[in-house]
């Protein structure tokens, strides 16, 4: 795991250990700047994967032979024995647990350890965090626009960004709220329901029923085997999960798929459903129930008004606002390009500054102020109001005091650091966990489905205007009177 890294971080380590600095203990922080998707939240995700590369962190010999055809020929062997011994031992992480909601300029890892190593795991955790937390983020906002009873199903194996990014968009599309995968390898992988329909090719491949085989059933209950594209015949000639619009929904999809599955019914089968691939889907859900509904109750088949519909069709969040809009009758939503692909925002933006090293607290001072970082190693908690809605995340220098509940504390907003405010919280929650030491993996990490819960819990514990997906409320960031202190600080001395 340790050749996961940009050209750079290899030539700074050969600067800090031919300086003798590279075992100077320091300490980085990894956040993003702004909220995803024009939105004010994100979801953290992609922390066990990271956990896994530190704990694989090393350079096999294979590695460092190639990094010394790469690096420039006057590197000293001495170095490249260094690298051979290297590992991630010496490093602690700490973190905001996984599936957590997040928010712009908190960072939610912390890395500590030696200068070299500690830089060293810049873009690799960069990699492994930044596009997990992003789609499963961006999986979030399809879950809240959809609602909690709408099934959503994630299609994007064939768009998304190769193997990997297909694996990756699955897994954490999951976690932001998706019901099941059509991704097989995920599925035996990360143990994600699966699910899918047929394609227009499948229906299209045929040109005749007697091109279909086998042709018998037999009745669920037992008997002898009947003929079923002749039973649903007998079916349509009565009629006043399948894909409807291959051809015709109206003319064609709809009452074929009534025809099979009475025919099915009277076997003692239950058809599972039908998909819309096509042009207006609200409005043509909402005439496919009618016809089922009409049709269970001429023929007395209770169980067919409920028969699910699932749409697809390049779906988007405004397909998801256009039907709320509208009213529909869909009971599930396949998404695909617009899910993995993240085409509103291909890049969560997520940066990785060193905050302390050597024990003196340091920061980046820019002519972009939005660039500027928060000296110090810092602890972060969450304030809870009277109502058990997330107000404020507060970050405070590490040796601080944790603020105490129901007590008045002085803190500075980011975006208005020149005023002090002063707020009570109802409840506090420490957000940071350790999770890396002695390199291994130091607390039991949750399983998939409970990340995915605690994905859940933590957006519904949102206030409404901080979880509004377009021109939310700005969620508070704020920092102790003790660090902005120590802020102002180094800016004047810099200055």
């Amino acid at each position: 795991m340790a050749p996961l890294a940009d050209l750079y971080q290899l030539t700074m380590a050969y600067g800090h250990w031919r300086s003798g600095r590279h075992r100077v203990p320091a300490v980085a922080e990894l956040f993003f700047r702004r909220g995803p998707f024009g939105g004010g939240f994100a979801l953290v995700a992609g922390l066990a994967e990271g956990l896994r590369g530190l704990r694989a962190f090393r350079f096999s010999n294979a590695d460092v032979a190639y990094l010394r055809s790469v690096l420039p020929t006057t590197t000293e062997d001495a170095f490249f024995d260094f690298l051979a011994t290297l590992d991630a031992s010496e490093v602690t992480v700490s973190a905001v647990p996984e599936g957590s909601i997040i928010f712009p300029k908190v960072p939610f890892l912390q890395v500590k350890g030696p200068l070299l190593v500690v830089q060293l795991l810049e873009t690799t955790l960069l990699c492994l965090v930044s596009y997990a937390s992003l789609v499963a983020t961006n999986a979030s906002r399809f879950r809240l626009l959809a609602g909690p009873d709408m099934k959503l199903m994630e299609i994007g194996l064939r768009r998304a960004q190769g193997p990997d990014g297909a694996l990756s968009a699955s897994k954490y599309s999951y976690i932001g709220g998706f019901d099941c995968t059509s991704n097989i390898l995920a599925g035996k992988l990360y143990g994600i329901p699966v699910g899918g329909t047929i394609a227009h090719s499948f229906i299209m491949a045929f040109t005749s029923l007697e091109e279909v085989q086998p042709r018998e059933l037999p009745p669920l209950a037992g008997g002898e085997p009947v003929d079923l594209p002749m039973l649903a015949e007998s079916w349509l000639g009565r009629n006043f999960q399948g894909l409807l619009d291959t051809y015709c929904v109206r003319r064609s999809g709809l009452p074929n798929f009534c025809a099979v599955a009475l025919a099915l019914h009277q076997l003692g089968y239950q058809a599972i459903g039908v998909r819309l691939d096509s042009g207006d889907l609200a409005q043509q859900s909402k005439e496919v129930r009618q016809v089922l509904r009409a049709c269970g109750s001429h023929f007395q088949v209770p169980w067919f008004e409920t028969i699910p519909i699932a749409v697809s069709n390049d779906i988007s969040e405004k397909s998801l606002e256009d039907f709320r809009q509208e009213g529909s009758e869909i009971d599930m939503v396949g998404v695909g390009t617009n899910l993995v692909t993240c085409p509103l925002q291909p890049s969560l933006g997520c940066v990785y500054k060193l905050v302390e090293v050597n024990g003196s607290p340091c920061l980046k001072l820019t002519e972009d102020e939005e660039k500027m970082t928060i000296p110090g190693t810092k602890k972060i908690y969450r304030l809870y109001d009277a109502d058990g809605h997330p107000f404020m995340d507060l970050m405070a220098l590490e040796k601080e005091p944790s603020p105490s509940v129901g007590q008045e504390v002085v803190v500075h907003v980011l975006g208005q650091l020149s005023e002090a405010t002063k707020v009570v919280p109802t409840s506090v929650e420490p957000l940071y966990r350790t999770y890396f030491r002695d390199g291994q993996v130091c607390e039991l990490l949750p399983s998939l489905v409970e990340v995915r819960n605690h994905a859940q819990v933590s957006l519904s514990q949102l206030h409404p205007a901080h979880r509004r997906l377009h021109e939310p409320q700005p969620y508070l960031v704020a920092m102790t009177e003790k660090l902005h202190y120590l802020l102002t600080e180094l800016r004047e001395a810099n200055q």
